[in-house]
């Protein structure tokens, strides 16, 4: 038994739980917070809330978590901003080491992929401008536009209601999206585009070989339907893929576009967004796929013309 009361076995099931949450929270935080020591502290004190907290009654764990770490997170860049630090380490790598000081948690092994990941979607120059940022409006842009997560559990996290939550996301994507664009940055997106369209055609055309030059072997396809990953299943699905997303045929109507801030296809039916496909890349090469076509989902994406 622990000195909380809670039996080893409880503690080693919370810990499990929680391990298949940490990368992703350490994306949230990291992206958050600039600062790799800083991440990982919002990380551990995630953990410690939830190990002090009765879950077995939350449905969405991640969810549950994400919103905890958006709290932590939150009082961090406030106090940040109340003693006008900068952060730690903002030219720094992205975590990857394993966990520091988890009562119980497994420390997690360094994931070079998840942190090629980090290292290619946080730039400096993103850092800076987010640090340009109010705590809410920062948090409501990153929870929102980088991680999908919805205006009414934003609200939760910032204490607003959900148009607030919306206006405060919009206000911080008018400023970043106002941001000067370093010339490599603008090299790296038009690259970007050009493996989407390799890989548009490979999966229309039926090249096997075409798909797996440009989808990183850790791929991961993320639909309505479920989830694929690895190169070779991403790749066999790829027409199936196209077809939920563009249709069976190329159709005039798709087009390039930023979903939700990243290198995307959407179709346009009468003039409104029916379905789309959005992107993340390790070094030009495709690690994920969100494939989305419900309409409650395509109503919620923040789609810009290229």
């Amino acid at each position: 038994m622990s000195a909380d009361g809670t039996g080893t076995d409880d503690t080693d099931f919370l810990a499990r739980r929680f391990e298949a949450h940490r990368g992703h929270l350490r994306a949230v935080a990291h992206r958050m917070l600039g600062s790799t020591a800083e991440a990982e502290d919002a990380v551990q004190e995630a953990w410690f809330r939830m190990s002090r907290s009765d879950t077995s009654r939350v449905d969405n764990l991640g969810g549950w978590l994400t919103t905890v770490v958006g709290r932590v997170c939150l009082d961090m860049l406030r106090s940040r901003k109340s003693r006008a630090e900068e952060p730690l380490d903002t030219a720094a790598a992205p975590p990857g080491g394993p966990a520091q000081g988890s009562a119980g948690a497994v420390p997690r092994p360094v994931d070079p992929e998840q942190d090629a990941l980090l290292a290619d979607s946080v730039g400096v120059a993103l850092l800076v401008v987010l640090d340009t940022l109010t705590p809410a409006e920062r948090l409501a842009f990153v929870l929102h536009d980088l991680f999908g997560v919805p205006y009414e559990e934003v609200a939760a996290v910032v204490d607003r209601t959900p148009a607030a939550a919306r206006q405060l996301a919009s206000r911080a994507r008018r400023r970043v999206q106002g941001a000067e664009v370093p010339e490599h940055d603008r090299a790296l997106r038009r690259r970007q585009w050009a493996v989407v369209d390799a890989f548009l055609a490979a999966a229309r055309e039926g090249d096997f070989e075409g798909l797996l030059d440009v989808l990183d072997p850790d791929v991961i396809a993320r639909s309505e339907a479920g989830v694929t990953t690895g190169a070779a299943a991403v790749a066999r699905g790829a027409s199936t893929f196209g077809s939920a997303a563009l249709g069976a045929r190329p159709a005039p109507v798709a087009r390039h576009a930023l979903v939700d801030g990243a290198p995307g296809t959407v179709v346009l039916v009468g003039g409104r967004v029916e379905r789309a496909l959005r992107f993340a890349f390790v070094r030009d090469r495709i690690a994920v796929i969100d494939i989305v076509t419900d309409p409650e989902r395509v109503a919620r994406l923040d789609v810009e013309s290229v």
